[in-house]
């Protein structure tokens, strides 16, 4: 591909970096970068043809599923192809079907990809016709919605195909008869799906799902979700906080996709290890067994360490694009190791910004603390901060205190905490005597870049900051009743 651009008329897009970087070469070239992705597509379904092909020679029916090094003729077993009771292999010419279907659609994505890195334009024209709907520009938010739209709508499609496999195309494995069926009654009650996300059902979560039909059933939930998320993205704009809070460029989306990858592929990893549903035993391997005791990596092992292996270079990956991502929204070159300068570059400042103190994503969290919070009164702000404070002082005063492993543990923590936030208090009114007047000071002549919100004009009077300072008493002492009151009934509670 550098060989592709090297005579390029946007050579102004192209970074000036090695053919080690890839894609990032080609990110605003809409056209080229539409052949790389095409024939990225093409090589994954050229591997999974010819892998599947390579399985298919090496499989020995005298040999246990999960001890011949198999990768894809388990995930074609358990959706039932070619599997009989017991889970005996009993015809391996759906997997050679399978793998020769992989394997031509392979060469049209690869001819796709070769025309649009050969002889398509090197940007897509934006207009209304078939080419001009994959025009883009990062920048161009309502364009981005509709592209996570298409994207959420194959996912959903995705799990539909499953759905669809499963009640009306054969069935699939199901470890409970050990055998394939048809699942006639899927599991479409929200309560029980929804349920495994908090542990309804198990501490290992989704993990801990024991049958096929909350499986299906959770598959037709997210692929409705999938889609019906997907149209909205694509008929609506981004909302006021997502323009806020997200950075609308090639790198930004690079890392939000890094990042749920590695999420995807850490909890893939946990998943195969310790589900039996999922992944049948007599396909992967005994349950959180990775190797047999003759030392054969099974099929279960392989699985979860290059899922976790991988989600983790990942999700290094998101931190890394995120943080120049991120960088580049305050002026930072991370390339030429500009990490950290003064505002308005005065080396009379003390306050150096960073990408972490001066980001968007900082600000935006900062500003909605309640002592910077817009538009509520300085005793809802005591309040707040106050009950927050309290709560936690309890603990700490009852496992360190002097007195911790008497019968008065818990009383005396919490009273030395009420004792504490009374000499907060008294701190408080004296910074608020000395600091303020009744009126509201007057700006600074000297300008001042601020790496955070401005706290707000109310707490910058004595009244302001005195109804401040008696919420907070009274925040706090609540908070730290609420605290002694949970520890001493906690056993009650439970």
């Amino acid at each position: 591909m550098t060989a592709v651009i090297a005579d390029s008329s946007n050579q102004d897009k192209i970074p000036d970096v090695g053919w080690w970087s890839g894609n990032i070469r080609f990110v605003e070239l809409s056209g080229k970068l539409l052949g790389a992705h095409v024939a990225h597509a093409g090589l994954i379904v050229l591997w999974a043809g010819a892998f599947t092909f390579f399985e298919i020679s090496r499989y020995n029916p005298d040999l246990p599923f999960y001890e011949q090094g198999l990768i894809l003729l388990p995930h074609l077993a358990t959706l039932g192809f070619g599997v009989g009771e017991g889970g005996v292999i009993v015809d391996t010419y759906p997997y050679f079907l399978i793998g020769a279907l992989h394997l031509v659609s392979s060469a049209v994505l690869g001819a796709g990809g070769i025309y649009h890195s050969l002889l398509g334009p090197e940007v897509l024209p934006k207009n209304d016709t078939f080419a001009g709907f994959f025009a883009y520009d990062w920048k161009d938010g309502n364009k981005m919605t509709t592209i996570i739209g298409i994207h959420l709508i194959l996912l959903g499609l995705g799990a539909w195909l499953l759905v669809f496999k499963a009640l009306f195309w054969g069935g699939i494995f199901d470890p409970a008869v050990n055998n394939v069926r048809v699942i006639t009654d899927p599991t479409i009650n929200p309560v029980r799906i929804f349920g495994y996300l908090f542990g309804a059902f198990g501490k290992e979560g989704m993990a801990a799902v024991d049958n096929v039909e909350d499986i299906i059933g959770g598959h037709i939930w997210i692929g409705s979700i999938c889609i019906l998320g997907g149209l909205w993205h694509c008929g609506t704009k981004p909302l006021a906080w997502a323009r806020k809070a997200l950075v609308y460029s090639g790198e930004a989306y690079l890392s939000y996709s890094l990042g749920a990858i590695a999420y995807m592929g850490i909890f893939a990893a946990y998943f195969v290890t310790v589900n039996n549903t999922a992944y049948p035993e007599v396909f992967y391997g005994p349950v959180g067994v990775l190797s047999t005791d003759t030392g054969t990596v099974t099929a279960r092992g392989w699985l979860a360490t290059f899922h976790l292996v991988l989600g983790i270079l990942f999700l290094f990956g998101h931190w890394w694009h995120a943080f120049r991502a991120r960088g580049e929204t305050v002026g930072f070159n991370v390339v030429k190791g500009a990490a950290i300068k003064n505002p308005n570059n005065d080396p009379q400042m003390g306050n150096l910004a960073t990408p972490l103190n001066s980001s968007e994503l900082t600000f935006n969290f900062l500003q909605n603390l309640p002592v910077y919070r817009p538009n509520i009164s300085s005793l809802t702000r005591g309040l707040e901060i106050g009950m927050a404070h309290g709560y936690f002082l309890v603990g700490p005063f009852i496992e360190l205190g002097p007195l911790r492993n008497s019968d008065r543990a818990n009383l005396v923590g919490f009273t030395s905490a009420v004792g504490l936030i009374a000499i907060l208090t008294v701190c408080l009114f004296i910074y608020g005597k000395v600091s303020f007047s009744n009126q509201a000071r007057p700006p600074l002549q000297t300008a001042i870049a601020a790496s955070g919100p401005e706290v707000p004009e109310s707490l910058k009077t004595t009244d302001g900051w005195n109804q401040f300072t008696l919420a907070f008493f009274v925040g706090a002492s609540g908070g730290a009743f609420f605290a002694y009151f949970l520890i001493n009934n906690f056993n009650w509670l439970g």
